[in-house]
């Protein structure tokens, strides 16, 4: 008698990677915006590596590169309605 055949395990779910590469919103190039993390100081940087616009926003431990991606884009957005200074 043969032995009986043992099933394969299921194949491993490959994570979605987090993009760190963005659309500028000032020269409008795609793939421009470069997100930084320094998380040892707590401070996330993004900058347009086309027409130098710069964004820096305090980090968490959490935070991702588009999460300091949506912030420029929200203070960016608060600027040009006119509740920021």
């Amino acid at each position: 008698m043969g032995k009986r055949k043992s099933s394969k395990p299921p194949p491993k779910k490959v994570a979605p990677k987090v993009a760190t590469a963005f659309t500028c919103p000032f020269c409008n190039h795609e793939n421009a915006v470069v997100a930084k993390m320094d998380q040892l100081t707590g401070k996330g940087m993004v900058e347009c590596t086309i027409c130098g616009q710069r964004y820096t926003t305090i980090i968490s431990h959490l935070s991702e590169p588009i999460d300091v991606y949506s912030d420029w884009i929200d203070a960016c957005d608060k600027i040009n309605r006119g509740d920021g200074r």
